[in-house]
């Protein structure tokens, strides 16, 4: 399988990594003028579109700028230089932030104020309105002010990564007879960017002012006495990476603490500034940020579209967004007192949103109060802030169980939220620690040890996903629950290496980065290469959130070549070119955006008729295959096997509704079904036979725990225990036809918890 190898090397046949990713935010973006979702979900998707940005920015963009700062000369897998991508991107992402604000102002804010929704420019305020709004900056914004005028004795300030700050050209002099003529004032993040106007003030039932508007307005109360010529609000975006040098600290938690206050005021990567900023003003700004004119955007509305975001929790408004559902329990989750026995009698998948988080939440606290349940090992990377995942483990290592967690310290933008928690968990006597020095552990694993009369016995759960309640509702994973003894045995060995000390352990059923899963994904796409050229069935299929590793690309060219059908979904960055004439022929690739963030990850060879599936936290990226420890386990239940392909791949790859086909350009291109076929949602078809099948059901809305008690002997709802938080929830079980049904199964707990947070 080599003979093509040296051709495959061509670097025109590689998409660049970084405008791949700029081309995923296209399409996010698309999604705004998407007139088939509603009007504030549209909304939040040019937001999402922003923050995306910010990151590309803080992460993408940035290590380029070190590679030249520090003189190390790289190539990316199409054969550009650091500074040809930066070049490249700079253009693709100009075109970008022109769309993002074109769709915001000739689109969305029209589209919105139909709907009696209004965000108010200063020409539309009212003179009760103006009168309001300046009453509200005197007493809720100025007091927390702190202007700088700029002069010797006070130099340009220290700026904070992605903030809301104005410059400003002013004449005259001051009390001191100072003539200067620069200043700076920097927003504190406490104020909210969008401030509700009372409808007995503004007569609109929904009118809003975004707090740049207001310090517009009002910018003269802050310099008394002098004539303001202009005002501009700008935000500098820095490099978020952090640099901990994990071979030279003795305590790595404490070193990377002390790392994280710097990121905020890192170096500098770009500077958006008001259009309408005089070419002086920005050249005076790019100075002192020690940036180039090819860093600067030019934005023609706020500098921070993800600030818009808050409309959505703002406006009331039901028909605006999506309709709630109610993620499905399964049956056979409930049977029997405790969920020891439904796991031990037959593996378990779920899949998330459609179906429920709540079991791998009530897996633990089951743990916890276990007295037969001796230890629990876990791995996480993101939970979230408030997590009754951790307060479980917290009660277990209370409760005297041997409770020993891999907490992955440098799972980027949660680190401070990671400390903590290892902070807590030691405080409590669980083991903690940080995994290996140099390589991620992106893993998802949990793994729960009981006695069952004179035996030990192992319950794993497996994910594609992070033990993140709030993720587990609107990304798509899969998890797996199963008692099967070696994969217990495999979890356990790879738990063993993360605490401790030795050589690799051979695995029987899992293949693990980084050791063994780059060599078999080779080798299993080989051997369908190798029957393809012998004339016998073959066939490879693939879910991932990105794929950019040279050699299995290569591998999937060389499979193409011998005449394998490859069929891969793959959401964000894709460096593979589909449908080259004798490369890449029988390679297709989409892309699905919809609803639910799509980030399982499955892969499925046709193996002679065997079917081999498997899920994985690892995407087909070096750092995931090289660099980080994942794991990836096979699915060997035919019935299991059957319903994944078909959820994950097949309805997905028939979608003609939220689906994008890359081209062998790099460009994306709609799916459009075929003439006179019904249209197909693949998120939406899943809703309609996961979400709303007469299983137990469980909704939460709000923001406070709710725990349900059922009778698990009888399958009756014996009542409810209150609540210890404030907020109003909402639970009910449905019916096919959304109609309120019985619940049956055991105590189940679950938190609404705020918004998610990116895997990385």
């Amino acid at each position: 399988m080599t003979e093509h190898t040296q051709d495959l090397l061509d670097p025109e046949l590689y998409i660049n990594r970084e405008l791949s990713l700029l081309e995923f935010n296209r399409r996010v973006l698309a999604q705004a003028t998407d007139e088939s979702i509603p009007l504030l979900e549209r909304l939040r998707f040019l937001t999402i579109s922003s923050s995306n940005l910010d990151e590309f920015f803080e992460v993408r963009a940035a290590s380029h700028k070190e590679r030249i700062n520090y003189g190390a000369p790289t190539r990316t897998v199409d054969g550009r230089t650091s500074r040809e991508t930066l070049t490249a991107i700079g253009k693709t992402a100009r075109r970008l932030v022109r769309d993002q604000y074109a769709t915001l102002n000739e689109v969305l804010i029209p589209a919105l104020e139909r709907e009696k929704i209004r965000l108010l420019r200063r020409s539309q305020w009212s003179e009760e309105a103006s009168l309001w709004l300046t009453r509200y900056f005197r007493k809720q914004v100025l007091p927390v002010l702190t202007p700088m005028g700029l002069d010797t004795a006070h130099p340009f300030p220290r700026i904070l990564n992605k903030s809301l700050n104005f410059v400003l050209l002013l004449e005259g002099e001051d009390a001191y007879a100072r003539d200067t003529q620069t200043a700076i004032v920097q927003v504190p993040r406490a104020l909210p960017r969008v401030i509700r106007v009372p409808k007995k003030v503004s007569g609109g039932p929904d009118d809003y002012v975004m707090l740049s508007s207001i310090m517009h307005a009002n910018i003269d109360e802050l310099f008394p006495g002098m004539q303001t010529l202009g005002c501009y609000q700008f935000r500098v975006t820095r490099n978020g990476e952090l640099w901990v040098d994990e071979e030279d600290v003795d305590d790595y938690l404490m070193a990377l603490q002390g790392e994280l206050p710097e990121r905020k005021y890192s170096e500098a990567v770009r500077l958006e500034i008001a259009g309408d900023c005089p070419a002086e003003l920005c050249t005076f700004l790019l100075d002192n940020f020690e940036l180039t004119e090819e860093d600067l955007y030019c934005v023609d509305g706020p500098v921070n579209l993800h600030r818009l975001a808050e409309l959505h929790e703002l406006v009331d408004r039901p028909d605006l967004k999506y309709a709630p559902f109610a993620p499905r329990i399964p049956r056979r989750v409930m049977r029997g007192e405790n969920l020891f026995d439904a796991i031990e009698a037959e593996d378990i998948v779920l899949h998330h949103p459609y179906e429920s988080f709540v079991p791998v939440l009530e897996l633990v606290r089951q743990a916890a109060a276990d007295p037969d349940v001796l230890a629990i090992k876990q791995t996480l990377y993101r939970t979230g802030g408030d997590s009754q995942l951790v307060e479980s483990l917290i009660d277990a290592a209370r409760a005297g169980k041997q409770v020993t967690v891999v907490v992955e310290l440098r799972a980027r933008f949660d680190e401070q939220e990671n400390i903590e928690l290892a902070m807590r968990l030691q405080e409590v006597g669980a083991i903690v620690v940080y995994g290996i020095a140099g390589y991620k552990t992106h893993a998802k694993m949990l793994m729960i040890v009981r006695r069952t009369g004179r035996e030990l016995r192992r319950y794993v759960h497996l994910g594609t996903g992070n033990y993140h309640a709030g993720t587990a509702r609107a990304y798509t994973d899969i998890g797996f629950l199963t008692a099967n003894p070696k994969i217990g045995d495999d979890v356990d060995k790879i738990f063993m290496q993360l605490t401790g000390l030795g050589t690799a352990r051979e695995l029987e059923r899992l293949l693990q980065s980084p050791f063994t899963l780059h060599k078999a994904l080779i080798r299993m796409i080989d051997e369908e290469a190798r029957a393809a050229l012998a004339g016998a069935p073959s066939g490879i299929k693939g879910k991932m959130n990105a794929l950019t590793e040279q050699t299995i690309i290569q591998a999937l060219y060389r499979a193409s070549q011998a005449g394998v059908p490859i069929e891969l979904t793959v959401r964000g960055a894709c460096c593979l070119r589909p449908g080259i004439p004798g490369i890449s022929e029988n390679i297709r690739v989409r892309s699905v955006l919809g609803r639910f963030l799509e980030h399982s990850r499955l892969y499925w060879f046709h193996a002679g008729g065997e079917e081999k599936v498997f899920c994985s936290s690892a995407d087909w990226m070096s750092r995931n295959l090289l660099r980080r420890v994942e794991t990836c386990f096979p699915i060997e239940d035919a019935g299991i096997r059957r319903r994944l392909v078909r959820e994950v791949l097949e309805i997905g790859f028939a979608d003609d509704v939220r689906a994008w086909s890359l081209t062998p350009f790099g460009t994306y291109e709609p799916n459009a079904a075929p003439e006179g076929s019904a249209l197909r949602d693949s998120q939406q078809a899943l809703l309609d036979d996961i979400a709303t099948s007469d299983d137990l059901q469980f909704e939460a809305e709000g923001r406070e725990e709710l725990r349900l008690v059922f009778d698990v002997s009888s399958g009756k709802r014996m009542g409810r225990e209150p609540s210890r938080r404030k907020g109003k929830t909402k639970n009910r079980s449905r019916d096919k036809k959304g109609r309120g049904g019985k619940g049956k199964g055991s105590s189940i707990s679950v938190k609404s918890n705020g918004e998610p947070k990116k895997d990385s």
